[in-house]
């Protein structure tokens, strides 16, 4: 198994840092860059508790497809998603939000298996842990971003 956790610190509300994080549009937002589309399932709007999604990306320049079924959720502090249908042997997403000194503390908790076997645990130290991680961080930031100036605007 592999982890990988990215923390990312947002000045806005915790309910709106929670909500914008299980909003498949604006996931659809935030991975533009691997022109990331949800086509099955929940395709728009608040994905909760045993609902799923299918999203399709390229990466590692492969179209790929994920269905992912949200199997916990405690708004506004945490939410879990459980790949149900993709490339990995198992994937789960843990979703975090803690309030620390007045400012949302996202934590985003990557565990997965990659399939393969031996193959499959070269492949993630060679180049999948560094794609997950670039790219949670980047969906993140992105995210931080939408929320602050929301919350700017009151």
């Amino acid at each position: 198994m592999t982890t990988v956790v990215v923390e990312t610190r947002i000045a806005a509300p915790i309910e709106l840092c929670f909500d914008l994080a299980r909003d498949i549009d604006m996931h659809v937002k935030t991975a533009s860059f691997t022109g990331e589309r949800a086509v099955g399932g929940r395709t728009s709007g608040l994905i909760d508790l045993g609902e799923s999604v299918t999203f399709e990306g390229v990466h590692f320049g492969i179209r790929q497809r994920m269905t992912s079924k949200i199997v916990e959720l405690d708004r506004p502090t945490r939410f879990v998603d459980q790949m149900v249908k993709g490339a990995f042997a198992s994937f789960r997403h843990l979703h975090q939000f803690e309030l620390e000194d007045g400012v949302v503390l996202m934590r985003d908790t990557l565990i997965w298996r990659s399939p393969l076997g031996l193959l499959g645990v070269v492949a993630d130290r060679l180049f999948v842990e560094r794609h997950m991680r670039a790219f949670i961080l980047q969906k993140q930031l992105k995210l931080k971003e939408f929320a602050e100036r929301q919350a700017d605007r009151g």
